[in-house]
């Protein structure tokens, strides 16, 4: 990038482990040297089972996972990235996410997305939901969510999702509730997450990860980045209290940015000229796409925020 990397203010990295890893064999230390390495968040996926090479292998639950990493950990955030309402419904996972946030002491973020086609959309025997009807249930399902998170007793009844007398007592730690990192590319979702998000996520154009080249990636998160911010403020917020949060992985860029800390710096920085405010880089995994070196990837984790920043 011509003249170096943006110098950044607030420009936060944060990995995401996915849940194959037993726990007292390497989950646990996965998730304690997360937080050694210093990174903002630590997320995991939310799903039950994903794309190959992992669909035939080991992988566990979000919910639980969050939790042992709770009792792991000390400062280090925690959260989905991201939870859908592909196989859940938000009387169970509210009540789940507030016992989380109760035992990691206020540390959970819920990342939330529509969700989308595969395993997940008809693991519980439903056929798959259309565009529409994803779309229909996502604003359902986060509306419903916020009430339950907020509220200590709610009845509500929907097209999709309903609760009756239901109590979440004492509520969250984090008040008025955790907070929400809406996934939204499309003009409704960015609604949704203007209103109820703490946060914003995206992982770039899918359209452009095959053919596509960085700089038009860059260009469309940062196309990304002016739409949500102008729903922000249709909704009345400041879009510069809302960050911005590029999950790394699903660009044309591949694993070039992970081959140095320099080009890390050169990707996140231009990215933060986009508007993007966290980063999340996926934990290495050997013989996959994340398969990244792993010293290299803890010398991004320790080295990259300061010469971002300085």
């Amino acid at each position: 990038m011509a003249g170096g990397p943006r110098i950044v203010d607030l420009m936060r990295l944060s990995t995401v482990i996915l849940p194959i890893y037993r726990w007292h064999d390497e989950g646990r230390e996965v998730w304690r040297r997360a937080e050694q390495l210093g990174f903002h968040a630590a997320y995991t996926y939310d799903h039950l089972s994903w794309r190959v090479p992992f669909r035939d292998g080991p992988w566990f639950g979000a919910v639980p996972t969050l939790t042992a990493a709770a009792g792991v950990t000390e400062r280090i955030r925690i959260g989905t990235l991201v939870t859908s309402p592909n196989f859940r419904h938000p009387v169970v996972l509210a009540k789940e996410l507030m016992t989380l946030d109760d035992v990691s002491g206020g540390r959970v973020t819920l990342g939330i997305g529509a969700g989308g086609t595969g395993f997940d959309a008809v693991v519980l025997g439903q056929g798959e939901w259309s565009a529409r009807e994803r779309a229909e249930r996502f604003a359902e399902f986060v509306g419903l969510l916020d009430r339950l998170l907020s509220e200590p007793e709610v009845t509500s009844r929907g097209t999709y999702y309903s609760a009756f007398e239901a109590r979440n007592i004492p509520g969250c730690v984090q008040a008025p509730r955790l907070p929400f990192a809406v996934a939204a590319t499309g003009p409704r979702g960015m609604r949704l997450a203007a209103k109820y998000g703490q946060a914003w996520v995206t992982t770039g154009d899918p359209a452009l990860y095959e053919e596509g080249t960085p700089e038009q990636s860059l260009a469309a998160v940062r196309g990304q980045v002016e739409r949500v911010s102008a729903a922000l403020a249709e909704e009345g917020r400041d879009p510069a209290g809302v960050p911005k949060v590029l999950l790394t992985g699903f660009t044309p860029d591949r694993g070039g940015p992970f081959t140095s800390v320099g080009a890390f710096t050169d990707f996140a920085g231009r990215h933060a000229e986009a508007g993007i405010d966290e980063i999340v880089v996926h934990w290495p995994i050997p013989d996959t796409d994340f398969g990244y070196d792993q010293a290299v990837f803890e010398q991004i984790a320790t080295e990259a925020p300061a010469q971002l920043a300085g």
